[in-house]
């Protein structure tokens, strides 16, 4: 058996996963391959990290000899399940600590952190610093400013309770999201107008679909208030880039925190990479050891599994 790994930047793919245990050739990629098709000739198995490299079905033709895409995450919007079907492939996707687990808080880690490193300037008074300056920015304070939030599930509740901890004024909207289950969460329910206008802090937790893509454009962006920050740690596409790049040029938004982005990893062209008051991470939502080591081994899992004839964990089944 031939498996090939993508995407294993850090090199830790060995270590967290227990891939000793198979009778198989390894391989793992550590760097991103936009077309990978050519990398994985041959493989029977391919493990992909979450949704970099699109599989549909052109992919799944020139993988003749490909039977198992296993995923991290139990979803992957870059993955053609019916064209899988179509070709004799099964795809099985990883549970673990940001599976689908409510006790799950790496994400809502990393939007805080995005928060705070813009609202106490943290990379600029770093740099300063060691620069040989002293103070060289004025922070703000989250007690009595608004945090809204865009999808009130897991991730987005886990926010809002972290906000209503600093004494934040805590709003929230969705399309389907319901006057009764923001009152679960303790906060208030509130039309997009209102969402954009009221809010000092707008972070993003939406699942990309169709009607999220481009969910928040130009025009939308200009409603924002000036001094307000934007932070988005769900999918680059729910947030029109051009668009925010241009605000952020223009100083129509006192900044944003992005770990995700249109294209992974972020083109060196990008205009964000030059875009003023920003903080950018590069998708590290996840990244954890808690997350990795529950990921990997599943992924070992699940290969034993579907090698034995009784595949686990199967998307779309």
């Amino acid at each position: 058996m031939h498996i090939v790994v993508l995407d294993d930047y850090q090199d830790v793919a060995r270590s967290f996963g227990p891939f000793d245990r198979l009778d198989a050739t390894v391989e793992v990629i550590h760097e991103h391959l936009d077309d990978p098709v050519d990398a994985l000739r041959g493989a029977d198995v391919v493990v992909a990290m979450r949704e970099r490299t699109p599989f549909g079905a052109a992919e799944f033709a020139r993988l003749p000899d490909l039977r198992l895409l296993v995923t991290t995450g139990m979803a992957n919007a870059a993955i053609d399940l019916a064209a899988a079907e179509a070709h004799g492939v099964v795809v099985c996707g990883t549970g673990g600590p940001t599976g689908g687990s409510p006790k799950s808080s790496a994400t809502a880690e990393l939007t805080w952190a995005l928060i705070f490193a813009l609202l106490r300037h943290v990379p600029a008074e770093d740099a300063a610093l060691r620069a040989g300056r002293w103070q060289t920015t004025v922070g703000t304070e989250l007690g009595g400013l608004t945090l809204g939030v865009a999808g009130l599930g897991r991730l987005g509740s886990q926010v809002a309770r972290i906000g209503q901890a600093f004494g934040m004024d805590v709003i929230a909207w969705s399309a389907n999201l319901t006057a009764d289950r923001a009152a679960d969460v303790g906060v208030t329910a509130v039309g997009k107008d209102e969402l954009l206008a009221r809010s000092d802090v707008l972070t993003v937790h939406l699942k990309l679909s169709d009607r999220t893509r481009g969910l928040f454009g130009r025009a939308d962006l200009a409603r924002l208030k000036p001094t307000a920050i934007l932070i988005n740690t769900s999918r680059g596409p729910i947030v029109d880039e051009a668009a925010l790049a241009a605000a952020l040029h223009a100083g129509a938004l006192a900044g944003a925190g992005l770990d995700v982005y249109d294209r992974e990893p972020l083109p060196a062209d990008s205009p964000l990479r030059t875009a003023p008051r920003t903080v950018l991470t590069p998708h590290l939502g996840y990244v954890t050891r808690q997350t990795y080591a529950a990921w990997f081994t599943q992924i070992v899992e699940n290969i034993e599994a579907w090698a034995a004839g009784s595949p686990v964990r199967v998307l779309g089944s």
